[in-house]
């Protein structure tokens, strides 16, 4: 009997400028069967084309201090993750903010977004994080994998990005 899962846990490795390409690559095959189901094939490849260009990636590493993460399995990239810093808030708590987490939907199931988040609580652990938060749609059943990873509901956001809006919750895990 096979097995589609990892024999071995996966790489994990920080995203540089030059991993620029993989990224994109394993955003256009995770972006539209996440959000399909969700919001429209307009809203799709307007978010789609704001978020995933060489520039745009490129200024969220290098401007506005996105931390990258790739995962590998079998030496083959297979999902990736960004996170950074958020201001303090009122009460002197600092967070940080997963501002993306996907993983091939050939790999789904097989625990790499649970070894993508460790490895992002981790980090922001390390660098006196307090906190971990991050925006879902609030149709998404990503929602229950969140929960089930210690997330739990913060508040609702209706975020405006160019003509659409994503009706998010924040979602907040302690560190």
């Amino acid at each position: 009997m096979t097995s589609d899962a990892p024999t071995a846990p996966p790489r994990i490795e920080p995203a540089t400028l030059n991993d620029i390409p993989t990224i994109i690559q394993l955003a256009e095959a995770t972006w539209e069967p996440t959000y399909r189901f969700i919001i429209s094939r307009e809203q799709i490849d307007y978010m789609y084309r704001v978020i995933y260009t060489p520039a745009s990636l490129k200024r969220q590493m290098a401007e506005q201090h996105h931390s990258f993460l790739l995962a590998y399995v079998a030496g083959e990239p297979a999902g990736f993750a960004s996170f950074s810093p958020q201001p303090a808030e009122e009460d002197g708590g600092s967070g940080f903010k997963l501002h993306k987490i996907y993983v091939l939907p050939t790999r789904q199931g097989q625990g790499l977004g649970v070894h993508l988040i460790e490895a992002v609580e981790n980090a922001a652990r390390e660098a006196g994080g307090q906190f971990l938060d991050l925006n879902v749609n609030r149709y998404n059943p990503a929602i229950a994998f969140y929960e089930r990873r210690g997330f739990a509901r913060h508040r609702e956001v209706d975020v405006p990005i160019g003509p659409y809006f994503m009706n998010d919750y924040i979602m907040r895990k302690a560190l």
